[in-house]
């Protein structure tokens, strides 16, 4: 039995002794968290978070160190919740709000190649992303990494560093080499190891121990630049949830997708179908001896731009590139069928200013002579 002594009033020993009974457990929810609150002023009731990486299997070191952990902590009379990811693997991103009214988390993982795994990352996005940081920021964590391979102190101090940025205070973790569970089990040094690691959490969070600045938080601040939404703790919980909701994300990107098909259905129709003009233009040219040049006409409804190359008694017009023109000109398709209803001619849609061109301007009065539309 592990004893901690603290000078508490009677009065809260008493009710202490009742959340243990089974009075507590029959009180009503409203008298159950005003007994909570009377323990967390006092110090008496501490709440840790634990959250599993790993994925569960059998002979994994960590589940052995946890269930250790979890044994020390009910001696302490301490309240604790477990998540192990691999079984919220749908709903990681909700999880940063289960920190709410946690007093000190374990983040514990196992290393069975490279790094912290999928499942602790995702957590630790979530938490960057959604995350209450002025709750964090009052949460100390207790970082555990078991490898079966190598890399378990990186891992480790992976998972400090990260609580570091994210603006909570580490302590001291646990990280080891375990290729067989048993030896974890036969080992008595270990075992102490282990109680002696989750005490001094316990100290940690009921004696609000100090801890030292780092210069994580002070880099963060000077150069880290995350997208503020500027949402309230009720806006941030609906969109984790709504983001981890999978009918709702999947009906998210259908309406994406349809909206995406209307915007292409809408600029498909700018493309020429390749005879916009081009008979009109081909029909009424009138070659003029010895006159060859280029132009590019531009329409402001239409992507590819409309291309008439003349070679003396020869023309070419199509919709496409060209990279030398003579002539370059600008106007609306509405401009263009008036030229060619001989409402308008080139010319005079440039006097007028509906229509731009830049080059040649004595190439450019030659249109209203290759092309007699009146």
């Amino acid at each position: 039995m592990r004893i901690f002594l603290y000078a508490i009033p009677a009065y809260y020993k008493t009710e202490q002794a009742s959340r243990l009974s089974s009075n507590y457990k029959k009180c009503s929810a409203m008298r159950r968290h005003a007994i909570e609150q009377c323990w967390k002023m006092e110090g008496i009731f501490v709440k840790i978070n634990i959250y599993y990486g790993g994925r569960g299997l059998i002979g994994d070191s960590t589940l052995y160190v946890l269930n250790h952990i979890q044994g020390v902590l009910r001696e302490l009379n301490v309240t604790v919740e477990r998540y192990d990811l691999y079984e919220y693997k749908n709903n990681i991103i909700t999880l940063p709000q289960t920190l709410k009214d946690a007093d000190g988390v374990i983040l514990a993982t196992t290393v069975e190649w490279y790094g912290i795994g999928g499942y602790m990352q995702q957590f630790l996005d979530a938490c960057w992303l959604y995350g209450d940081k002025e709750k964090i920021a009052g949460i100390y964590m207790c970082p555990i990494a078991m490898s079966t391979t190598y890399g378990e102190r990186d891992a480790m101090m992976s998972l400090a560093e990260a609580w570091e940025i994210l603006g909570g205070k580490p302590c001291t973790g646990i990280c080891g080499y375990i290729a067989d569970v048993s030896e974890l089990e036969q080992n008595q040094e270990y075992a102490r190891v282990i109680e002696r690691r989750t005490e001094n959490l316990y100290r940690s969070i009921n004696q609000k121990m100090t801890v030292f600045p780092n210069s994580n938080q002070a880099v963060k601040q000077k150069v880290s630049f995350t997208p503020n939404l500027n949402l309230t703790p009720q806006e941030a919980e609906q969109l984790s949830e709504l983001a981890s909701d999978d009918l709702y994300v999947q009906k998210q990107k259908e309406d994406i997708q349809e909206l995406a098909s209307m915007f292409k259905d809408l600029m498909s129709e700018k493309e020429p179908d390749g005879t916009l003009f081009v008979q009109d233009i081909c029909e009424h040219f009138q070659p003029q001896a010895g006159f060859s040049a280029v132009y590019r006409i531009i329409f402001d409804e239409v992507r590819k731009p409309m291309i008439i190359a003349v070679n003396r008694t020869e023309i070419d017009c199509f919709y496409g590139e060209r990279e030398e023109v003579d002539v370059e000109m600008r106007m609306s398709t509405d401009v263009m069928n008036e030229i060619i209803q001989g409402r308008m001619t080139f010319q005079r849609a440039f006097m007028s200013g509906d229509m731009k061109m830049k080059g040649d301007f004595k190439v450019l009065r030659s249109l209203d002579l290759l092309f007699v539309f009146a």
